[in-house]
């Protein structure tokens, strides 16, 4: 009869192709014809009493609805078949109705005269705890036949139902990975260990000892017996060790969901009872990921040996109490705020510590030896230069981000990590300004000190810049920012780095390590300036000088202490700041000097004199030589001192002739181009050389 309706139906849809327009009746006829068959065929074997003929009998009805569900998958619908689908939709939900309940009893009855569930305990003859036998090993004969084919019924009544999900929600596959037989064997032993549980509430680990070691003890006696079953029914990527650790898995989670943490909710609504529940939240949690490891490595051992893609890997993920936090937005918002409350008070336990501030110089590296090249490669704390308060930092950071990982989904990821380690790092960027501000870098009123305080806050904010440019390469931080990226949420700044997950966090720290630098590079240039006001106004200090070439000279009064005091400063930075920040500095130092210097020569009315030019290039020669312990040629950093005494050495025919063509020729920076001057304008070539004067 089976034939004859699947002739029937393939001819009405033949008939609605060709015509384009059936009238009611067809269908009418059409459901007649169903009704009858799915009443005569299917309800009638659930009547055997044998076991055997029952399981045959109910196979093969499963099998009819997996046809028709196969006839109704594969043929394109039209609008006017509407109601045909749904009458046989209807009619096969009704036996199905009737169906599962019914194998779902039987299967049920058959475990139970099998000796499941078996106790959760077994005395010895000493008195001591063996191992719990397993009765799915121990069945034999009729009934291991009896089980098997009632398995294989129950996994063919779960993949027609799979199919037709599958084809009604118009998703493209079934990603739960439970099996309705191995559920079956988890429910009685839930029902057995709930006992126990309600007595752990305040003790949590006996909940996850208890649920590991039955998971443990039973995992081995499935797999070798209801795997095989599983690839009989051809449940394809479907695994028993994976479907039994599941279940159990969720067993405790609907425990815990009910029994647990409804309760630290309430109890967290109370302001007296909030510490006791923090504490009892956070330690729950830690259970939970130790618990969910353990779970999971009993899955992934049997994989281990070989690859497994990612749609495994996403499976086991899933095995998870976590799920919990997932689900509830609300939990997941309140275990963020614990997480992080309890982050911050470990931080400030660590900002109450001076020494955890203090520049660490363990790593300092010779700038004269073959590794020279080496030493602005930082990776390390050490090559940093940092305090410990940024390892500290990170490390709690690092934690939390874990934690986050542990999550199920990728959205409830984002938005734990966001909320926990994101303001966690905003958190500690406040603590390094605070520190900032309290450092008083002040040109008024030097302090090494605060030089030193400032550093190891430049070293810190380079440290973890580095550190979170690391992380956000992971290969999980980059899918999240990257759904970030997808997502209608994401508002982030434009400019931002848009791959980096951790790109604000970045770019503040980029920004309090440049403003740290220029209060620095301010503080030395102002000071310079302080202590060598007089330099350019005194001549009298260069008419003295008397000689007649600079190696004769002493360096002028009005620069010796500017420059002594700047070389003091620059060693103590060296010292204290790390290789990639201090080069930047320094160099900006000399480019700030030069600027200031070459400045006050082109704004003050000196007459260039052979005196004053003697003593002048004896200044730039020590001012060179303080920065000669960073580079080679330091002189290569004052391009307009070095130009200016260029033009000061020239003869008085080669100055002559200068101005000869400046003033003749339209294009004038080509010319001084041409002589080896770039750095300075026409107008500043043209009043050295007007203020040049020749003779004694």
């Amino acid at each position: 009869m089976s034939s004859n309706l699947f002739r029937s139906l393939d001819t009405a849809l033949k008939l609605e192709a060709l015509v384009g327009d059936v009238e009611d009746a067809v269908f009418c006829d059409m459901n007649h014809r169903l009704g009858s068959m799915f009443s005569t065929k299917l309800l009638n074997p659930s009547s055997s009493t044998d076991f055997g003929v029952k399981h045959e009998r109910l196979h093969h009805a499963i099998e009819v609805m997996k046809d028709i569900e196969e006839i109704v998958s594969d043929v394109k619908f039209q609008r006017q078949w509407h109601r045909l689908l749904e009458s046989v939709d209807t009619r096969v939900d009704k036996i199905l109705s009737v169906l599962r309940p019914h194998i779902l009893a039987e299967h049920r009855a058959l475990l139970a005269s099998l000796g499941w569930p078996p106790k959760l305990l077994s005395n010895t003859e000493n008195g001591g705890i063996s191992g719990i036998p397993n009765p799915l090993v121990l069945m034999q004969g009729d009934k291991r036949k009896s089980y098997c084919q009632s398995f294989l019924v129950l996994c063919a009544l779960q993949h027609l139902q799979t199919k037709r999900e599958v084809r009604r929600l118009h998703i493209s596959k079934q990603n739960d990975q439970r099996l309705w037989p191995i559920d079956e064997l988890a429910s009685p032993i839930s029902t057995r260990m709930e006992y126990h549980f309600l007595k752990w509430v305040e003790q949590p680990e006996y909940i996850f000892a208890l649920s590991y070691k039955i998971t443990r003890d039973f995992i081995v006696g499935v797999d070798d017996v209801l795997q095989p079953l599983i690839d009989r029914a051809r449940l394809v990527n479907y695994s028993a060790k994976e479907a039994w650790v599941s279940a159990m898995v969720k067993m405790v989670s609907e425990f815990l969901e009910k029994r647990v943490f409804h309760a630290l909710i309430e109890r967290h609504k109370e302001k007296l009872m909030k510490p006791e529940v923090i504490s009892s939240w956070l330690h729950l949690v830690d259970l939970i990921i130790a618990f969910d490891k353990q779970m999971q490595s009993l899955v992934s051992s049997e994989t281990s040996l070989f690859g497994v893609d990612s749609e495994s890997f996403d499976g086991l993920c899933k095995i998870s109490i976590l799920t919990i936090l997932c689900d509830s937005s609300d939990w997941l918002k309140i275990w963020a705020k614990i997480e992080l409350k309890d982050a911050g008070k470990k931080l400030k336990a660590d900002i109450k510590d001076e020494k955890a501030w203090l520049i660490d110089n363990r790593c300092r590296m010779d700038t004269h030896t073959a590794r020279e090249s080496e030493q602005f490669l930082l990776s390390s704390r050490e090559e940093h230069k940092a305090p410990l308060i940024a390892e500290s930092a990170l490390k709690i950071t690092w934690k939390l981000i874990e934690r986050g990982l542990t999550l199920t989904a990728i959205s409830p990821r984002i938005q734990f990590i966001r909320s926990t380690a994101g303001r966690f790092l905003w958190y500690f960027f406040d603590f390094l300004m605070f520190r900032y501000n309290r450092s008083k870098l002040c040109p008024d009123d030097p302090d090494d000190s605060a030089l030193i305080t400032v550093c190891g806050l430049i070293n810190a904010a380079r440290y973890v810049e580095n550190k979170l440019r690391e992380w956000s390469e992971d290969v999980k931080l980059l899918e999240m920012r990257i759904a970030e990226i997808n997502s209608n949420f994401d508002k982030k700044d434009k400019s931002i780095d848009n791959v980096c997950f951790f790109g604000e966090e970045v770019k503040a720290l980029a920004d309090v390590e440049t403003n740290l630098l220029v209060d620095i590079i301010a503080f030395l240039l102002r000071w310079f300036e302080t202590q060598s006001c007089g330099y350019f106004e005194d001549e009298e200090d260069f008419a003295s000088s008397g000689g007649s070439a600079a190696m004769d000279l002493a360096v002028s009064m009005h620069l010796v202490e500017a420059l002594d005091t700047l070389r003091c400063h620059l060693h103590l930075l060296k010292a204290g700041l790390n290789s990639n920040d201090f080069l930047d500095l320094w160099r900006n130092v000399a480019d700030g000097l030069d600027h200031f210097i070459s400045h006050c020569i082109f704004t003050s009315e000196v007459h260039f004199s052979d005196n004053w030019i003697n003593q002048f290039e004896t200044d730039a020669q020590a001012l060179f030589l303080v920065f000669g312990s960073f580079c080679a040629r330091p002189e290569a950093f004052f391009p307009r001192i070095r130009e200016i005494l260029k033009l000061l050495k020239m003869s008085k025919e080669e100055v002559r002739l200068l101005q000869v063509v400046l003033s003749s020729d339209k294009n004038r920076n080509t010319v001084s181009h041409s002589v080896g001057i770039s750095h300075l304008s026409f107008n500043q070539v043209e009043k050295i050389l007007r203020y040049r004067k020749f003779g004694s």
